[in-house]
C-alpha cells in the first residue's frame, strides 16, 4: 500500500515539476520580448500604419505561448511538442527584428538614437533566435537536453549581468 501511494506521489511531483518548468520558460519567454518590444519602443520617434500592424502581428504571435506551453507541459518527451514551443519564440523574435528594420527603414527612429542602439537590437535578436534554434535542433538528441538548453539561453537574456556592455 505504501509503495504505491509513494509512486503516486513520485508521479503527481514529475508531473507539476515539468508543468511548473514550463510555466516559468514561458514567464521568462514573455518577459524577454516584453522587454525586447519595450526598448523598441523606446527609441521610436512616431509610428505609421505599417509598423502598427507588425507589432499587432507580434503579439498575435505571442498570444499562443500558453498554447504551445501546455502542450510541451503534457507531452515533454515529444519532439513536436518542443517544435511548436519554439516556433512560438521564433516567430516574436522575427518579427520584433523585422519591426526594428521597417522602423529604421521608415525613419521611425529618434533622430538622437545612436547607430549602435540599432546595431545592438539587431544583433541580440540574431544571436538570441539562434541560440534558441541550437536549443531547438538539440532535440534531435535529447528533448531534455533541449529543453535545458532554451531555459539556458532564456536564463541569460533574463538575468545575465552586462558588463560592459550597452543595456539594450
Amino acid at each position: 500500500m505504501k509503495s504505491s501511494a509513494m509512486q503516486n506521489f513520485f508521479l503527481l511531483w514529475q508531473d507539476l515539476g515539468s508543468r511548473l518548468l514550463m510555466y516559468f520558460m514561458s514567464f521568462l519567454t514573455l518577459g524577454i520580448f516584453w522587454n525586447g518590444q519595450q526598448t523598441q519602443l523606446n527609441y521610436l520617434e512616431r509610428v505609421d500604419r505599417d509598423l502598427s500592424w507588425l507589432h499587432l502581428a507580434f503579439l498575435a504571435a505571442i498570444v499562443p505561448m500558453p498554447f504551445s506551453t501546455r502542450l510541451l507541459a503534457e507531452f515533454i518527451g515529444y519532439r513536436i511538442a518542443l517544435f511548436v514551443y519554439w516556433l512560438n519564440i521564433f516567430l516574436p523574435g522575427a518579427l520584433l527584428y523585422t519591426s526594428w528594420m521597417a522602423a529604421e527603414r521608415r525613419g521611425l527612429v529618434r533622430a538622437d538614437t545612436p547607430m549602435e542602439i540599432g546595431k545592438a537590437i539587431c544583433r541580440r535578436v540574431l544571436i538570441a533566435q539562434s541560440l534558441y534554434a541550437c536549443g531547438a535542433r538539440l532535440c534531435l538528441v535529447s528533448v531534455t537536453m533541449s529543453i535545458a538548453a532554451i531555459l539556458l539561453v532564456q536564463l541569460n537574456y533574463a538575468i545575465a549581468p552586462r558588463f560592459g556592455r550597452s543595456r539594450v
